[in-house]
């Protein structure tokens, strides 16, 4: 197995059937698996990932009757995973999934490979305010843990699966804040990540992150693992 391809997903009824069908073709010719780790849906999208498993042996569906956050559905999925490389990334498919090859490539040479919406090259399309709030949080990322890297939220990674479980040891976020989690961790380990620039495109009806609550966490969770970092 080659790649594993790990989706979480919760209420995403309306799209998960689009998504897996564009992956397969970007996917044609790699020996590939998708993992639905799917999240106590109640829209009928765990009907939809079993139907989907049912029917093809290269997706593999993990159900959860309660939810559990996206970092806890996540983890299930990396655990199960059996590809060399492993990557994640969000049924709404926010970055355009012409450079999931790429993403997928470049851990030929590096441990972690990531897309980037702050880099030169990248083509992003976001509301004003929700920009600015992400650059805030990402220069307190790199503030408090020492990090060099501009986008530590962007959901499009892909990690050695021999990495991936490595940091697992250590995580210990059930929610958003994984990504990171993930990415704090590899650097303290000195694991070798790269960022790539990307397309990005937010869509506000589709998003789940909700800009006061989410924003408020995320700073929230921030302080907690600095503080947790410090005592460990």
């Amino acid at each position: 197995m080659d790649v594993s391809i790990v989706l979480p997903a919760c209420n995403e009824a309306k799209r998960i059937r689009s998504t897996v069908s564009k992956i397969k073709q970007m996917m044609k010719g790699r020996k590939f698996e998708i993992i639905i780790s799917e999240d106590g849906s109640t829209d009928g999208t765990d009907k939809i990932a079993a139907e989907l498993a049912r029917k093809d042996k290269k997706i593999v569906h993990l159900h959860s009757d309660i939810r559990l956050g996206k970092g806890k559905a996540l983890k299930r999925g990396f655990r199960v995973a059996r590809g060399r490389t492993v990557c994640f990334f969000d049924v709404d498919l926010a970055t355009d999934l012409s450079y999931l090859p790429e993403l997928i490539d470049r851990t030929k040479k590096y441990d972690v490979v990531i897309g980037s919406r702050y880099l030169k090259g990248s083509i992003t399309s976001r509301v004003f305010k929700r920009n600015i709030l992400s650059q805030v949080y990402n220069w307190l990322v790199r503030l408090l843990f020492s990090s060099k890297i501009r986008d530590h939220q962007c959901g499009f990674k892909a990690f050695r699966r021999k990495v991936m479980l490595d940091l697992l040891k250590k995580s210990k976020v059930d929610k958003w804040f994984i990504d990171t989690e993930l990415l704090v961790l590899a650097q303290r380990k000195g694991y070798s990540i790269r960022e790539m620039p990307i397309k990005w495109e937010e869509n506000l009806e589709k998003t789940k992150v909700r800009l006061l609550r989410d924003t408020l966490g995320f700073f929230s969770d921030l302080i907690k693992f600095r503080l947790r970092l410090w005592f460990e």
